[in-house]
C-alpha cells in the first residue's frame, strides 16, 4: 500500500475509532493518523492469523472491509495504550 493510502486509511480509521471508544483520547491529527495506521496493522495481522493460522504482520487495505478491520484494530490500540499508560477514560 502506498504512503498516501496509509495516511488516508489512518486518518479515517483513527477518527472513527476515537469517536467509538468511550472517554476522551487526547492528541491531534498526527496522533489520530498514527493510531489508525497502527490499527490497520493490528487488524490486518489478526485477520491474517484467523484466515491462515499464521502470525504475519499484514496491513489492512484501503477498502470498506479494510477500513472496518483498521477501525477494530485502532480500538484495540486505544485499549492497549490505556493499559500501558495506566490512564483511565473519563
Amino acid at each position: 500500500m502506498n504512503l498516501l493510502a496509509w495516511i488516508i486509511l489512518g486518518l479515517i480509521a483513527g477518527a472513527i475509532a476515537k469517536a467509538i471508544y468511550p472517554g476522551r483520547q487526547g492528541g491531534g491529527i498526527l496522533t489520530t493518523m498514527i493510531l489508525g495506521i497502527i490499527g490497520a496493522l493490528i487488524g490486518g495481522t489478526i485477520v491474517t492469523l484467523l484466515e491462515t493460522g499464521r502470525l504475519q504482520l499484514t496491513a489492512a487495505s484501503l477498502s470498506i472491509p479494510g477500513l472496518i478491520v483498521a477501525i477494530i484494530g485502532a480500538v484495540i490500540a486505544i485499549f492497549l495504550w490505556g493499559l500501558l499508560t495506566g490512564s483511565t477514560s473519563h
